[in-house]
């Protein structure tokens, strides 16, 4: 991987943020924090935003010269307990050696600098993070240095710094440690030079994770493995139907209690409206196993049972209909276009299904609550955990936890497996008891437990000339919203149409994309998966561009390099680069084996993909895939081709038979990984990862692995079979011809 740098002699503004110092910490030292200025503009829309003086440390030297940063964001596998403390290290002139990273509480002052509350998601990290935390680091050398120069009565100009050493002008030497609590008196520079990113020395250098021996040897603590003293366990029998509510109840809890370890039996609200039962014992397995020994009858009289068969019928009969207009273009030429392509697609929901199931420790106490759990969105879920409580945001602590993937799981607007755990807490006190308690989700809870990716059909009719352009495309996307009657929905949803179910959809293809969508509303919670509306947008473009590619007998990286528009260089960069590193129509593929190629942008950065499969008694196999990224400036290559590699894994599993959730009756019918299909270690193929040399500030990289790889797939089964895949996951007996 070669990476070129940007140049950052540049000042960067102080439009959200400024610094101050803070008292000396356990361990005393050198202290940075920041002040958020713009407030929480989710919760306070319509008021202005009150600045946040209290300075939590993001930034901590201690005496034997350890640097620990604090991780305003949450880490979950994508390398972010790492990235961050690099980019303070290397403005710091730190030893990376002594470098340690720390997950923030959530607190004001950890708010993401342009969004105004603290979370994880959009891939934003490096993008916001990037000026905000070697900010942090310069001012802080800039302060010891200051430091320095005063006690060895020296111009700062005359001191320099190197792997967490100060050095003097006669030979002085001292570590940062030495010097912290004094550069605690110096004050904060306004403004500070970075540095120019041919000095750099870490940032873009291949770093092996600070985490990385504690996950290997099993000493890594997430969420699921926090238990303090005394802490109970409770699971929770949600309704079968969303939004139902429990019949009966009584009898059922004598025969829970009679199990030996459990302590209580009580009725409690779900999610959406929803009345569930909890069981609350000594440990995990007496809690489960009187959950088992319940025999519940639910009340599901007063809510939508949605079944998957009738809904995907009403959607396809829905996409004949033109919908909200999302972009316009003239269709005339349609009807007399030389070749015509009409294609309905259909995408089922999809759970999130992270290694780790969903869990929180909520300890209820009179002044307030203390929560732990792997959170993606702080800020709004200490604003959630209030609202259950009816304590007032600040009586409300939570801290983050490690978590064992989340894929936008753990970013849920309504907060809903926390306010549950509030609301079990909040009768355990009824209930004459008190005490923390751990709200553990089973696979089969998590599966079956909603806030799934929405199922979506698209319906396209495009129309090709005689030189094989697209001289006209009317295409119709049904499905349901996931912004609608969220905080996101003022910001992202603009006449009508739910941004996210569109995004990826034209650009950078030179179309005339007409373009509608149609919002329904499902009895079935919905929410944002990895990559987002681009996990089936992408799919539809990229297949369409193929097959209007063989319509015009082109091949099909030609035809796409002809309709790109030239402005979007960073497309054509990674396309070519995933060519030529490939060998793409210059190696000599083994026989029964086809390319595939597909691209996309998301979340700012582009990745393209050219694949090798084949097909082998009427079952595919994905064999190579090389990559090519273009995230602008790399700040950790390694982090990049673990983001790609486990991206595209994820991508394969949604080809897979199985990988699909559906509902009978209004109940999900699919309960573990025997019956929801993931991808699997032997299902993994090659993977090269490339990376476009670029001197922009970084832009996302958690998410854009992901869209273009099922594409990529589907057009080398193309090849193989001469039959094109509408569907995801994959059915080759489903097929239409090109």
């Amino acid at each position: 991987m070669r990476i070129e740098w940007i140049n950052q002699d540049a000042k960067p503004g102080m439009s959200r943020r400024s610094f101050m110092k803070a008292g000396a910490v356990a361990g005393g030292g050198l202290v940075l924090g920041f002040v958020v200025v713009g407030g929480n503009r989710f919760a306070h829309a319509q008021q202005p935003a009150k600045p946040v003086f209290e300075p939590n440390a993001f930034m901590r030297i201690a005496p034997d010269n350890t640097v620990t940063v604090q991780v305003n964001r949450l880490e979950f596998g994508q390398g972010v307990q790492t990235a961050l403390p690099m980019l303070i290290a290397e403005e710091l002139d730190a030893d990376w050696s002594q470098m340690r990273g720390e997950l923030a509480p959530a607190g004001d002052q950890y708010k993401d600098p342009n969004f105004g509350i603290q979370m994880t998601g959009g891939s934003i990290t490096m993008k916001h993070s990037y000026i905000q935390y070697r900010e942090i680091g310069a001012k802080a050398r800039a302060m010891l240095i200051a430091a320095a120069a005063a006690e060895w009565k020296v111009g700062a100009d005359q001191v320099k710094t190197s792997k967490g050493m100060l050095l003097g002008p006669a030979g002085q030497k001292a570590t940062y440690g030495s010097f912290a609590d004094a550069a605690m008196k110096q004050p904060v520079p306004a403004t500070v030079a970075l540095k120019d990113a041919k000095d750099f020395t870490i940032i873009g250098k291949p770093t092996r994770r600070l985490d990385a021996r504690a996950k290997s040897n099993g000493t890594q603590q997430f969420g699921m493995d926090f238990k303090p003293a005394g802490t109970k366990v409770a699971v929770v029998a949600r309704p079968p139907v969303f939004g139902a509510k429990i019949a009966k109840v009584d009898a059922a809890k004598a025969k829970a209690k009679a199990i030996p370890g459990v302590i209580d039996v009580l009725e409690v609200a779900t999610d959406g409206g929803g009345r569930g039962v909890v069981v609350i014992a000594d440990g995990y397995w007496p809690a489960k196993q009187g959950r088992e020994a319940l025999a519940l009858d639910w009340d599901a009289s007063g809510v939508e049972k949605v079944d998957t068969a009738k809904q995907m019928a009403e959607y396809r009969a829905l996409a004949q209909k033109p919908g909200t207009p999302a972009k316009k273009a003239d269709t005339s030429k349609l009807a007399g276009a030389a070749k015509r392509i009409t294609a309905v697609y259909e995408f089922p929901y999809l759970a999130h299904a992270p290694m780790e199931p969903l869990n929180c420790v909520i300890d209820l106490k009179a002044d307030g609550c203390t929560v732990w759990a792997g959170s993606q969105f702080q800020t709004l879920d200490v604003m959630a955990l209030a609202r259950a409580t009816g304590f007032k945001p600040e009586q409300v602590t939570l801290h983050t936890q490690t978590a064992g993937g989340g894929f936008g799981r753990r970013a849920v607007p309504t907060a809903d497996y926390l306010v549950e755990a509030a609301n079990v807490a909040l009768a355990y006190k009824a209930a004459g008891k008190s005490g923390p308690l751990k709200v553990i989700w089973s696979r089969e809870d998590d599966i079956k437990g909603g806030y799934y990716r929405p199922s979506h059909v698209h319906r396209a009719e495009l129309g090709l000339d005689a030189k094989g352009d697209i001289v006209a495309w009317n295409h119709t996307i049904v499905g349901q919203s996931i912004l609608t009657g969220t905080p996101f929905e003022s910001m992202m949803m603009k006449d009508g149409v739910d941004s996210t179910m569109v995004e990826g959809m034209g650009a950078p293809y030179d179309v005339p994309l007409n373009l509608s969508v149609h919002n329904t509303k499902q009895n079935v919670p919905v929410l944002w998966w990895r990559s987002v509306g681009s996990t089936h947008t992408a799919f539809v473009m990229e297949t369409l561009i193929d097959e209007a590619a063989h319509a015009a007998r082109m091949d099909p990286v030609a035809y796409r390099r002809k309709l790109i528009d030239p402005k979007h260089t960073r497309e054509l960069a990674a396309l070519d680069l995933a060519v030529a590193k490939s060998g793409y129509g210059k190696k000599a593929l083994p026989k029964g084996h086809a390319w595939g190629v597909a691209m996309h942008e998301s979340f700012s950065t582009v990745v393209a993909y050219v694949v090798t499969a084949s097909v082998k008694n009427g079952a595919p196999r994905l064999h190579t895939v090389t990559a090519a990224v273009h995230c602008n400036t790399a700040v950790n290559p390694l982090t990049i081709e673990a983001q790609v590699q486990g991206a595209a894994l994820m991508a394969l599993g949604t080809t897979l038979p199985g990988a699909a959730i559906t509902l009978k009756d209004g109940v999900v019918e699919q309960r573990n990984f025997g019956d929801y299909t993931v991808a699997r270690m032997p299902d993994m193929p090659a993977v090269e990862v490339h990376i476009v040399p670029s001197v922009e500030k970084p832009s996302g990289m958690g998410e854009p692995g992901l869209p273009p790889l099922a594409p990529a797939y589907a057009n080398a089964i193309f090849k193989l079979t001469g039959k094109r895949l509408r569907t995801l996951p994959f059915d080759l007996a489903k097929t239409a011809k090109a």
